[in-house]
Formats: C-alpha cells, sequence, structure tokens
C-alpha cells in the first residue's frame, strides 16, 4: 500500500526550503508542487519536498541520505517523483519507485528508462497516483467494484484459484481450459501482465466475492487478432452461476469500458450452444450479428513465451459474434 510520496527536485543553488533562495525551479513549479504535496498530504499520505543539488547528486547514497532524513519513510511503500533524470537513475539503483515530473523548467529532460512522467502536478488525482505505485511494486490495480464484487487486475498466484474453477467439467463445455501444466500457465499469466496491462491498462480481470473474499471468475476485455473491436469475455464459477453474478460483474464491465475507456463499440463470441452466456449477451445490450469460425488453441498445449502453434495445429470452434453499440 502507498503510505510517502517524495518529491526530489533538482536545484543548481542549493537545498532549501525558501523558494526565492534557488534560481533553477520557477516560483510557479514549486507552487505546483507545494499545492501536490498539501493534496496528498490531505489525502492522508507522508508527503515530503526534497532539493537535490549536483554537488549531491557527485556523492554516494542519495536514497539512502532521503531516508535518514525522513525515518518515517518505508522504502517499499514510497512513491518518488523527481524532475531529473539523474536523481531518477540514482533512485533507482537503491530499488525505489521512481516517476518523472516534467514542467516549464525540464522542457528538454527525456526520463529515459522511466515509465511513468506526469505534467500539472497540481491537477493529477490521489487515483493516478497509486495507479502508479501499483504498476511500478508489481501490485494489481482494484478496476471496478460491485455490490457483491471486486474486480480487479489478475496476479500469477490467482493461478491456483483459476484450476479449481476449471477443474469443473461445465466449465470448459463452451471456453477453453487451462494449460496443462501450471507453470506454462503462470508463464503465460506473468506476460500478460508485463505486456497486456501495461501496454492497454485494461484487459481479462479476476473477480473476487466480497463476502468470502474468494475468487469466483474472470471477465474483461480483449482485443483478437483479425477484428477490429474490443471483446468482452467472461466466466463465473460453478457453484456461483444462477445467482446473477455474471449480470452484476459484466454490467459493471460494460459501464466502465463505455465511460472510462471510451469503447462505442464492443464485440463478444460465444458458442452457439451456449445459449445461457446468448441470452445473457442479449440481456447486456448484445445483438447477434453473425458466425464466425475462431481459432482456440492459439499457443497449443505448451506455452513458452516465444510463438503461437503451427498452422497444421490449429483447430477452431463455430462461435456467435455479438455486437454492442453505446
Amino acid at each position: 500500500m502507498l503510505e510517502n510520496i517524495v518529491f526530489c527536485i533538482y536545484s543548481e543553488s542549493g537545498d532549501t526550503d525558501d523558494q526565492n533562495d534557488f534560481d533553477i525551479i520557477a516560483e510557479q513549479v514549486s507552487k505546483q508542487v507545494d499545492s501536490a504535496i498539501e493534496y496528498l498530504n490531505s489525502c492522508g499520505y507522508y508527503c515530503r519536498k526534497r532539493y537535490v543539488t549536483k554537488s549531491r547528486l557527485e556523492q554516494d547514497d542519495l536514497l539512502l541520505d532521503i531516508c535518514s532524513v525522513d525515518k518515517e519513510i518505508n522504502l517499499g511503500k514510497t512513491l518518488f517523483i523527481t524532475d531529473s533524470i539523474n536523481i531518477a537513475d540514482d533512485l533507482k539503483a537503491g530499488g525505489a519507485y521512481v516517476m518523472g515530473f516534467l514542467h516549464e523548467g525540464n522542457q528538454d529532460e527525456k526520463f529515459t528508462g522511466l515509465k511513468y512522467v506526469f505534467t500539472d502536478i497540481d491537477e493529477i488525482p490521489e487515483d493516478s497516483y497509486i495507479k502508479v505505485y501499483q504498476r511500478l511494486a508489481h501490485l494489481p490495480w482494484k478496476v471496478l467494484e460491485t455490490e457483491r464484487c471486486i474486480i480487479r487486475e489478475t496476479t500469477v498466484e490467482d493461478v491456483d484459484s483459476f484450476y479449481e474453477i476449471y477443474s469443473e467439467p461445465e466449465m470448459t463445455k463452451y471456453i477453453e481450459g487451462l494449460f496443462e501444466n501450471p507453470e506454462d500457465e503462470k508463464r503465460y499469466t506473468r506476460d500478460y501482465i508485463e505486456k497486456v496491462y501495461s501496454l492497454l491498462g485494461f484487459g481479462n480481470w479476476t473477480v473476487v466475492c466480497k463476502a468470502n473474499d474468494r475468487i469466483i471468475g474472470r471477465a474483461g476485455f480483449s482485443i483478437r487478432n483479425g477484428f477490429d473491436n474490443v471483446e468482452l469475455g467472461f466466466l463465473i464459477a460453478v457453484p456461483y452461476q444462477r445467482k446473477g453474478y455474471a449480470y452484476e460483474v459484466c454490467s459493471a464491465i460494460m459501464d466502465y469500458g463505455r465511460d472510462i475507456l471510451q469503447f462505442d463499440t464492443v464485440q463478444t463470441f460465444v458458442k452457439k450452444e451456449n445459449a445461457v452466456s446468448i441470452h445473457l449477451c442479449r440481456k447486456l445490450g448484445f445483438e447477434i450479428l453473425d458466425e464466425q469460425d475462431i481459432e482456440e488453441n492459439i499457443y497449443g498445449d505448451v506455452y513458452d513465451g516465444t510463438k503461437a502453434v503451427a498452422l497444421n495445429k490449429s483447430h477452431y470452434g463455430r462461435y456467435i459474434r455479438m455486437i454492442w453499440h453505446a
């Protein structure tokens, strides 16, 4: 959990909190940082501003120096924000979670190697800081909350629960199963987290029941090769079926897709024999468009992260394609 946020600002005039004494950071930039700190402190975070000089950068253990002054800082629960790539590199070398800050005084800063850079720091909402920290700390984003469920990003630790869900024969009657070897599924999940969530900001997510904190399914959006529209997919564990969970979760996800992700068209593919899911999708506002032959075993029986299944080993299923418009 994020607890501390530290702004490390480069200054050529010395370490000071008096904005009249430094010349490299414009007065307005300092006010932006102070405004951000005031806001974040009001949200319950321990926030500090530290000026770092060129001479300090040339010494060792910048991170240790910062943490020794602010003893309240727990490094694993801290996000560092800096306007200097040199400061960022020093902090990252010590294992810190770091993002950049671009302002009117450092427009030429490239921030090479940083995944996230903020501008207009005084206008950034709390949730954005949390999500950057979670991504850097490899923690799952909480995407949605419904009356009975939490919908969050999947973790590798979820895989064991997925195998329990998929062990019911009914589960793989209309959908593809998992890899036979759980280690293959975990490798696939690691790649999915790194490449899909980070790149797209959405994906297939894990569904957790709030009443007992158990994983009860998966649902979310994906992109299928050969099709222009994003795709809704979902499954709910057998003990939780016919209790309204699928509709509750998918309704919230479709609202999120329309309102937050700005999707105006979504497709879904349902095995033509799966009357229950077709009915659910109609209830969600989908309409039948056509039938499609869809490849079902893209990676084959083993996942090594480098190649898909050979064309001569591919197999296809017949699916109803349904479409939804905002």
